[in-house]
């Protein structure tokens, strides 16, 4: 298995819940996505606030920017909002991320992430805690 960071173990747990619970678990997700992004804003380089303004977070079922980072475009499956930076206009989110031989790095994506991933998931442990005993009743 890939160290994905239990991500294929909670794909897992996820399939196995009713779907009333799923969708149940959504807002949280969002709401997450939501917060990680609003650090990420918070924490990029500003020089004209494209690179800021090009972080956002696309739902499920939505596609995301072609050209952002990391990933490119493609669809959030049912049970992901996907947080991404750049777009066909904002090609460099990854130079400034990770730098380049002429300029330093200006990490913003992966501290924002790793800042707000734990109350993230949080949210949607506790989320899907309910949703379950609630679909039980």
């Amino acid at each position: 298995m890939a160290n994905d960071g239990g991500l294929s173990r909670f794909k897992q747990r996820m399939q196995a819940i009713p779907k009333a619970a799923r969708e149940a678990v959504v807002p949280a997700l969002v709401k997450g996505a939501d917060e990680i992004a609003d650090t990420q804003r918070r924490l990029a380089p500003v020089d004209d606030g494209d690179l800021r303004e090009s972080i956002e977070v696309t739902r499920p079922g939505q596609s995301t920017p072609p050209y952002s980072q990391p990933g490119g475009a493609r669809v959030a499956g049912e049970l992901e909002a996907i947080v991404t930076a750049g777009n066909s206009d904002v090609r460099y989110a990854h130079l400034a991320e990770h730098g380049t031989t002429k300029a330093p790095a200006q990490a913003f994506f992966w501290p924002g992430f790793r800042l707000e991933r734990k109350r993230a998931l949080t949210r949607i442990k506790r989320s899907i805690s309910k949703a379950i005993k609630e679909t039980k009743k």
